[in-house]
């Protein structure tokens, strides 16, 4: 068994992996294995996959330090089977506990969910509703909803989707990429952050990460998030924009440096399986 920061060369093993959610959907990830009990969960955003950046990097961070990975796509997403929907928000946090339930089931110790953009309002959305991952990680995770609308729907959104019952975006080139029904719009506004926010468990420690360059979520979301939830750490990157372009490498280390100084506080990580890595000084600097 590959020791989680074992100084031995340790070789990845990418398996693809696919799991049925509760709507008989197939979803489809990509496992790091690297033989440790341990694994993290990535999450990508709206209109994503599991192959962008941040998650690949994500993964492969937690690979250099032994800790296997598992990145997958929604339903409607990527290779994931289903519709893509707008909103779907709930949904989405019902196919990360599909994927919990799955790793669960095969004695994997869960030691951290993260969710980049659309992902992290997942992942926080979880998190509110179970107490059974110790650590969250929200990567420039949206908490005003009602924001951002506009700009993908225009201005008089509201009464279009009234008149039409839809509205479908196009591309700069008039194609179009996705349709917005009044059901879909509805879930997204009826999604309530911040009760999420504050039904997240005390216990459960909540990393958000936010870019004061975000072109897509403004910064000041990532200070709402900071107010409401009870265990919560924040980090702003100076400079960083939503998809943290020039900045994988310290996106990386600080989601990194956060869950690994979480290890031995979860119940399912024994000190033993830990012991002799370089990952022991990491943790104990930080205790």
């Amino acid at each position: 068994m590959v020791q989680i920061g074992s100084n031995s060369r340790s070789v990845v093993e990418y398996k693809r992996v696919v799991i049925e959610n509760t709507h008989d959907e197939k979803l489809v990830g990509i496992l790091h294995e690297m033989g440790s009990p341990e694994l993290v969960i990535i999450c990508h955003g709206f209109r994503s996959s599991k192959d962008r950046i941040p998650m690949v990097n994500l993964a492969a961070a937690f690979e250099k330090e032994g800790i296997s990975a598992f990145r997958f796509d929604f339903a409607g997403n990527g290779e994931s089977e289903g519709t893509f929907q707008y909103g779907n928000y709930r949904r989405e946090a019902d196919d990360l506990r599909a994927v919990v339930k799955h790793f669960q089931g095969e004695k994997r110790c869960i030691v951290a969910i993260i969710g980049h953009s659309k992902g992290g309002n997942a992942v926080l959305l979880y998190a509110s509703w179970y107490n059974d991952i110790q650590t969250v990680v929200n990567i420039a995770g949206r908490y005003n909803l009602k924001r951002g609308i506009e700009g993908r729907l225009g201005k008089d959104f509201q009464k279009n989707i009234e008149q039409n019952g839809y509205i479908d975006v196009k591309n700069r080139r008039g194609k179009i990429e996705y349709r917005v029904t009044k059901e879909s719009l509805m879930d997204r506004l009826a999604t309530d952050t911040h009760a999420a926010c504050q039904s997240i468990h005390p216990s459960c420690r909540v990393l958000t990460v936010h870019g004061t360059l975000d072109e897509f979520v403004p910064v000041e979301d990532a200070m709402e998030f900071a107010k409401y939830i009870p265990n919560h750490k924040l980090q702003i990157v100076e400079g960083a924009d939503h998809e943290y372009t020039s900045y994988q490498e310290e996106l990386a280390s600080i989601v990194l440096d956060f869950v690994m100084a979480s290890l031995y506080k979860d119940k399912c990580v024994s000190k033993t399986s830990l012991s002799g890595s370089k990952t022991d000084k990491l943790i104990d600097s930080r205790l």
